[in-house]
């Protein structure tokens, strides 16, 4: 799919010109040395397009060597190094985030002041470059964590500060797909023949496969007029999942029987505020925490991708069983010798 040969230019108020589709085929990504901003990238290089990314530690970039050779060292609050960043791009696809704390200001230092600064950023260029925010679908429900509130506050400064430049914000659901260390860990305890399910076993969510997260992305980049606002996808399904489809799903390809295993929430709250103390007290970032408890007790993570859909032609290709189908490492994986654990 190549990137957009639109030949108009809109302007901000003060007259700067915000777009130009024939002089820019750079792309600039945050978080790229991320679960998601990996593939993003991999995917941007693949679709023709030329990839600058912002990297804290350049050894952690070095494996994105082929697909990015243009890196700019720097993080979210070094606001020199995000102008370097932006020179000259088309868009700016802005994945990096902060997933682990435990107060409300470690998690808005990067997902809202962090946000703030690419805007900023963005409109000191030039030529503004259109900004998309990788977001989470917990900005739905900002209540229920302090990453939710967080993420949640960050899509409002991008909806409040743009001031002209082309904007989007994705909420993705749960993601999944190589290289994810969340819910590739749960698989693989599925298929060998348990499944922990912490919460109500009716809880129902939706589920995308990070390819199918990535192509949306390069869809979004493509369209012109960019398509402005926030948007939920997810892989196709309709309703989202219950705990027992997954299960079924899983099953079926590992060939055996899974019990559900149902985890009362009173069992995992000593552990969530014993990292939560920890966390205030240590120079630690845990994942799980009090907050992070009550999100994964929320009954309902279903998505609706439907304006998403109409707004950009975009829809998902790969439903759970052909995404689990192609994870290395457990072993359901087609390329495995015995799907029998």
């Amino acid at each position: 799919m190549a990137p957009c040969q639109g030949t108009s230019m809109t302007h901000t108020l003060s007259g700067k010109p915000i777009r130009d589709g024939y002089m820019r085929r750079t792309i600039a990504v945050t978080g790229a040395t991320g679960f998601i901003g990996r593939t993003i990238v991999r995917v941007l290089h693949e679709a023709g397009w030329s990839v600058r990314i912002l990297v804290r530690s350049p050894g952690k970039a070095k494996s994105l060597a082929e697909f990015a050779r243009d890196q700019v060292q720097g993080s979210l609050s070094d606001k020199d190094g995000l102008r370097r960043l932006m020179a000259g791009v088309y868009a700016v696809v802005h994945c990096a985030g902060a997933v682990r704390g435990v107060t409300q200001a470690q998690f808005d230092a990067v997902n809202v002041d962090g946000t703030a600064n690419v805007i900023d950023a963005a409109a000191e260029q030039d030529v503004a470059p259109r900004i998309l925010l990788l977001s989470s679908l917990a900005a739905r429900e900002p209540t229920l964590s302090p990453y939710a509130a967080s993420k949640w506050k960050g899509e409002n400064i991008l909806k409040q500060n743009a001031n002209g430049i082309p904007w989007a914000a994705l909420r993705p659901p749960a993601v999944y797909g190589p290289g994810d260390t969340e819910l590739l860990p749960l698989f693989r305890v599925m298929a060998r023949g348990v499944a922990p399910v912490l919460g109500t076993p009716e809880s129902r969510f939706s589920m995308i496969h990070v390819d199918d997260l990535a192509m949306a992305v390069l869809r979004w980049l493509t369209q012109d007029p960019c398509v402005t606002g926030v948007f939920e996808l997810h892989d196709g399904k309709t309703g989202g999942y219950s705990w027992a489809e997954v299960i079924d799903t899983v099953g079926g390809l590992c060939r055996r029987k899974v019990m559900l295993l149902s985890i009362p929430a009173a069992v995992l709250l000593l552990p969530a505020v014993a990292n939560w103390v920890a966390g205030l007290c240590l120079p630690y970032a845990p994942m799980f925490t009090p907050g992070k408890l009550r999100e994964l007790k929320h009954h309902d993570w279903v998505c609706d991708n439907m304006g998403f859909t109409q707004a950009t032609g975009w829809t998902p290709s790969i439903p759970l069983e052909q995404g689990l189908r192609k994870l290395p490492g457990w072993p359901g994986f087609a390329g495995t010798q015995s799907n029998r654990v």
